[in-house]
């Protein structure tokens, strides 16, 4: 397994594949690994030559620095995971752009379609920072296929956009979402809730699956269930940061055409943020 910090060195790595003619499986991450990503990992395996695994704390898609700070960092593990599960190339860079306070003069790149509805109405910036380190590391690594998962929904969505409008020759896959027996999707941010949080945190995955139930089968307002999902939510002990069902091809309300829906839900417990979703077949 290779171990690549500097843009130069995997540039000179990426042109002796595309030489062989290998084809490139990527999975662009922040580290600190969970099953999920291995299980992106297991994917790529079965489509690609070459699995290239990147490592970065994107600093542009942190709503504060303290998040930004906090964000767990397990850089030695990781590599032993990585290596573990027969990674071909693993890229760790420093730092991609600027230092944090001077980003603001950083060039971006925005999809304003999936950027600015949902979760990016108050996150823009995040979405932003997705969609610009993302743009940076398929120019750098030239991947033929890429990988996500679909906890990160929005981010999906917004990634099969940036794709298509910018001509990248990069097919996109993604797997659903890596949950323990309790329900609880894998994440990160996870190793960051208390004892007595892990044991609250898989009340989401139950409150997603009433409202799949309230919404497919009950006559009720997507008002009315949001309410309700609100009130079970705080009844659980999270704090709800932001719930939306919408139609699951675009993020647009709901209407008569819709054939998918996707419930959205952003929660904090105690100082973590989670995030899940549950898809639902309206016909």
């Amino acid at each position: 397994m290779f171990f690549v910090k500097t843009e130069n060195t995997l540039r000179n790595k990426i042109n002796i594949l595309k030489k062989n003619k290998k084809q490139i499986g990527f999975i662009p991450t922040m580290g600190n690994l969970h099953n999920g990503h291995l299980m992106l990992i297991k994917k790529a395996k079965q489509i690609a030559d070459i699995i290239i695994v990147s490592i970065y704390v994107n600093p542009m898609q942190f709503d504060c620095k303290n998040d930004f700070k906090n964000y767990p960092r397990t850089l030695k593990n990781d590599y032993l995971k990585l290596k573990k599960n027969n990674v071909d190339l693993v890229f760790s860079p420093t730092n991609l752009f600027s230092k944090y306070n001077s980003l603001k003069y950083q060039t971006f790149v925005e999809v304003p379609k999936f950027s600015s509805i949902a979760e990016g109405i108050n996150r823009h910036l995040h979405f932003r920072g997705v969609s610009t380190v993302l743009t940076k590391l398929f120019n750098l690594i030239k991947p033929n296929i890429a990988l996500f998962g679909e906890k990160d929904y929005q981010q999906l969505q917004l990634v099969h956009k940036l794709v298509r409008d910018l001509s990248f020759d990069i097919k996109i896959i993604s797997i659903p979402t890596v949950r323990l027996k309790n329900g609880l999707a894998l994440s990160s941010r996870n190793n960051n809730l208390s004892k007595k949080e892990l044991k609250i945190a898989p009340q989401l995955y139950n409150i997603l699956k009433k409202a799949k139930i309230k919404l497919i089968h009950s006559k009720q307002t997507i008002e009315s269930i949001k309410s309700e999902i609100k009130k079970d939510l705080l009844d659980s002990g999270f704090i709800p940061d932001s719930i939306f069902i919408r139609d699951a091809l675009n993020l647009e309300k709901i209407n008569n055409n819709s054939k998918k829906a996707i419930i959205l839900i952003a929660v904090w417990l105690g100082k973590t943020r989670l995030i899940d979703n549950l898809k639902i077949n309206l016909f």
